[in-house]
């Protein structure tokens, strides 16, 4: 994850890039809903851009969403049986 825009705590975004790395997985525009559906629904996020192999989604920070926990959510997510074959982008 990127840490850009992140100036402080409640303060900021987070941008998060999946990849597909296992051509066998889902397409981008199928998991992109997977993975929206996995994190808490009150978080703020905004799509940047999907493709086939790469999803690009910037989430904001506000009082209650930290970096650490954008981390663990997004970590957790990813680990899903339904989105194998896409990792996080470093």
């Amino acid at each position: 994850m990127s840490r850009r825009g992140d100036t402080a705590y409640g303060t900021g975004h987070v941008d998060l890039v999946a990849v597909r790395r296992d051509g066998t997985a889902a397409t981008g525009e199928t998991t992109v809903v997977r993975l929206l559906s996995l994190l808490p629904a009150h978080w703020r996020c905004t799509l940047r851009s999907v493709g086939p192999d790469r999803i690009d989604l910037r989430i904001d920070l506000d009082g209650h969403v930290d970096r650490g926990a954008v981390r663990r959510a997004v970590a957790g997510a990813l680990a899903d049986r339904a989105l194998d074959g896409w990792t996080e982008e470093s």
